[in-house]
């Protein structure tokens, strides 16, 4: 079968690296891909919004499976360009319609989604340009730290903690007024804060059945000791260590079951991934947000450690017979530390060389924001890739993983040498 993810990251890496060990994987294309994925599939200069040349080239390479790894072109409706195309109808498309991307390119969509479907989450409303002085009022009557999310995408760094009041008032006339984020502030929820431990559960479904993936935890500030600005993720563990059996039945009684049974009775087109970011409040289970497709960097840590063969699953997910896969895990710690360029968040650089790769032993290098330029691998983005480790617990994972990342060199390099503190 010839296969076609569309992304850039390494999350995209990390599918074309497990896709390429199955048999049946014969051609693999990544539109755009990076210097990781040059090295086991075909790049393919196209954007992962370009749907009319994404057909082009699914109909010249006699592709049958596409698999999305961003959000963006979901969002954007590239289930519903193919199914709504008599010429690619039949491709396998792994990835929700727009209408179901819905429960992550909307804040307001995913909040009503839990209230209707009785899925645990904090209490919140939305306000607009108009309404900015009734959202000021909504402010006063919430205890401090005050919660302000973008309604739409904003690349993971649209969400504000904020200590004071007055300052949480402000920057919400930011975001309403001024667009903070552009459009994706047109409209911004404001919600009860939660106090508790973060984790991420991930689900694959094909509309019908699911199978709970591992857990994960990412880190997405940039400081040591989560301080600092807000970025795509600086790593992540899997599995949780605190998500014992207890508390994974809870997850799956009270969100997960749900969740997919509220995609069914909503009439939801979903093949794909579910992303749920939750937090432990007092034991208990709360969504954060949804996501409709694997986490960057959380994919690093997740899918190295399913043993199945991924296209198989896919398969399975294209087909509606996902009951019919079991589940094999790799019983070890898997954690995944990013690299990024100097600056990011803000402004970086790019186009400067990396060394190093080919001397990291005992660990899986998963590039992301990387290109070719005069033979050589430099960087071309804020993150630039994921150094993933096994190992007995994530203490034990993480050194190996430290010890590679070391070996690796590029200008301004910087990771979080933390990761796990909170565990």
């Amino acid at each position: 079968m010839n296969i076609l993810i569309v992304g850039a990251g390494g999350r995209e890496h990390t599918f074309a690296y497990k896709l390429a060990q199955s048999k049946e994987c014969e051609k693999l294309f990544v539109a755009p891909g990076n210097a990781g994925t040059a090295n086991i599939a075909t790049n393919v200069n196209i954007g992962v919004t370009d749907f009319d040349k994404i057909k082009e080239l699914v109909l010249s390479e006699a592709i049958k499976m596409v698999v999305v790894g961003p959000e963006v072109p979901l969002v954007e409706g590239i289930y519903d360009y193919f199914k709504n195309d008599s010429e690619l109808k039949e491709v396998a498309v792994i990835g929700p319609s727009a209408e179901a991307a819905q429960l992550e390119g909307s804040k307001e969509y995913a909040k009503e989604f839990l209230v209707r479907h009785n899925i645990p989450t904090a209490a919140y409303q939305s306000f607009t340009p108009e309404t900015v002085s009734e959202g000021q009022t909504f402010l006063e009557t919430l205890k401090a730290p005050y919660v302000l999310k973008a309604d739409g995408l904003a690349a993971g760094k649209g969400v504000l903690i904020i200590d004071n009041l007055e300052e949480a008032k402000k920057e919400l006339a930011e975001m309403l007024t001024n667009s903070k984020f552009g459009e994706a502030s047109n409209k911004v929820v404001i919600e009860e804060f939660l106090d508790g431990i973060e984790l991420s559960v991930f689900v694959l479904t094909d509309g019908k059945n699911y199978i709970t993936l591992p857990t994960a935890k990412d880190y997405k500030r940039i400081g040591e000791g989560d301080t600092g600005l807000n970025t795509g993720g600086m790593g992540a563990i899997s599995p949780v260590p605190f998500a014992d059996d207890a508390f994974m039945n809870k997850i799956e009684t009270q969100v997960v079951k749900p969740t997919v049974e509220g995609i069914i009775k909503d009439n939801l087109d979903y093949k794909g991934f579910i992303f749920i970011g939750l937090i432990k409040v007092d034991g208990e289970p709360k969504v954060i947000e949804y996501n409709v497709r694997m986490g960057d960097p959380e994919t690093e840590a997740v899918l190295p450690r399913v043993n199945n063969d991924l296209l198989d699953m896919f398969k399975h997910v294209a087909n509606q017979t996902l009951d019919k896969v079991v589940l094999d895990l790799d019983p070890r710690t898997a954690v995944t530390v990013m690299t990024v360029a100097g600056g990011y968040p803000e402004a970086y650089e790019k186009g400067d060389e990396i060394t190093g790769i080919d001397n990291v032993e005992g660990s899986i290098v998963f590039q992301a924001g990387t290109t070719h330029k005069n033979g050589k691998i430099v960087t071309n983005g804020g993150r630039v890739l994921t150094v993933t480790s096994f190992g007995d617990n994530f203490k034990e994972a993480l050194a190996v993983s430290y010890k590679n990342v070391k070996k690796i060199n590029f200008k301004g390099i910087n990771y979080r040498t933390d990761l796990g503190f909170d565990l």
